[in-house]
């Protein structure tokens, strides 16, 4: 979790196929169907590369005793109300901050991006927030929350009745499509992923910035 790809395109993709019967997931039963056990709430997670940040004391700078301070996005937590025709997710994280010269008080602000992305690429949202961090004078390390809500439309990001019944028949033994994955169907695919929202959270980099990170 290279920088040719579009940032977004390298998004942590939401976990909504795999594991045990549990909220947000699809479960084979012993090969005689699928249980549909899907949450409208979408996934929440850092893209590649967007969860630190590295500043330089001059710009152009790349070596480490050139560093002015390191920032690194922990704790991401989400709760989701999915009661409405509109699905709320609200994600919150620390941010924890060190810094290489402990001199003196100082407050430093960092930008932050949140973004709800569909399918695994198409950006429906997006926001820039700033998270605030003081340090006292001589404190080498600090610490900030931050959040990030959005909407989703709760009928988008379900899955259309005819696309539910063929992923949850029952299938018997000896009937032809009985081996068959009904994930492994084109149209099935195609619905599970334009149902698929993700809430992304990173920091807001420069150009350079996320070259260093992509490339370190």
């Amino acid at each position: 979790m290279t920088l040719a790809r579009p940032l977004f395109s390298v998004a942590i993709m939401a976990a909504a196929l795999a594991g045990c019967a549990g909220e947000g997931e699809l479960v084979v039963g012993q090969g005689v169907g699928v249980t549909a056990v899907r949450s409208a709430c979408p996934a929440v997670g850092v893209p590649d590369y967007t969860g630190d940040i590295t500043v330089f004391r001059t710009p152009t700078a790349r070596t480490a005793d050139q560093i002015d301070m390191v920032a690194n996005i922990t704790n991401l937590r989400s709760t989701c109300n999915e009661t409405g025709e509109k699905v709320y997710s609200e994600a919150t994280f620390d941010v924890l901050v060190r810094r290489t010269d402990v001199r003196g008080a100082r407050t430093v602000e960092l930008p932050y991006f949140s973004t709800i992305l569909q399918g695994g690429s198409a950006i429906q949202a997006k926001r820039v927030g700033t998270v605030t961090v003081t340090f006292a004078d001589g404190q080498e390390r600090a610490q900030a929350s931050g959040k990030a809500g959005a909407f989703v439309d709760k009928a988008a990001a379900t899955l259309p009745e005819d696309i539910k019944r063929q992923i949850t028949r029952r299938r018997k033994a000896g009937d032809p499509d009985a081996a068959l994955d009904p994930l492994a169907d084109p149209q099935v695919r195609a619905a599970l992923n334009r149902a698929t929202f993700e809430l992304l959270v990173g920091f807001q980099l420069t150009e350079a910035q996320l070259g260093y990170n992509a490339t370190r």
